[in-house]
């Protein structure tokens, strides 16, 4: 049985997060949790350095450019969810390979709960390479993207 003390960390822990609903059920137990958000389209910044753990997407099709150093910036998911390159269908993508990027230039969505979380770069770099196809599912940390130094522009 899950104790009281087990669903205040989860609470705090939620309350902490991105993350807008939960709901967990252990054994017998539900919980259910939500925040108010007036806006159902949020920002969210991921930027992480380029580490030996999170290798890049097996797919090499998806690869364009599979070249990266160890000063490229791998963009990250901050939650699971649907994975996409623009506003809707009909549109073009945020960004494309070799392109240059400003500080909060929008780079991708992650859909969760019919929420749209856009992704965007906290610093002006080179797009390297996006590793994902429009509607894949991605998880939480998962490399959405690489972008390279300012010098590589």
């Amino acid at each position: 049985m899950i104790t009281i003390k087990e669903v205040q960390k989860i609470i705090k822990d939620f309350e902490k997060s991105n993350l807008t609903e939960l709901e967990l059920t252990y054994e017998e137990v539900q919980i259910k949790l939500s925040k108010n958000t007036h806006d159902s389209h949020q920002k969210i910044e991921q930027i992480t350095l380029n580490t030996k753990e999170n290798e890049e997407n097996t797919n090499p099709d998806i690869n364009e450019k599979k070249t990266t150093t160890d000063t490229d910036i791998k963009i990250k998911s901050p939650l699971v969810g649907t994975f996409y390159r623009a506003e809707s269908p009909t549109e073009k993508p945020f960004v494309e390979i070799g392109q240059y990027v400003k500080e909060g230039d929008v780079l991708c969505i992650i859909e969760a709960m019919k929420i749209m979380n856009e992704i965007t770069a906290s610093t002006s770099r080179k797009i390297k390479s996006i590793l994902l196809n429009d509607k894949d599912v991605v998880s939480f940390d998962q490399v959405l993207m690489t972008i390279g130094q300012e010098d590589e522009a």
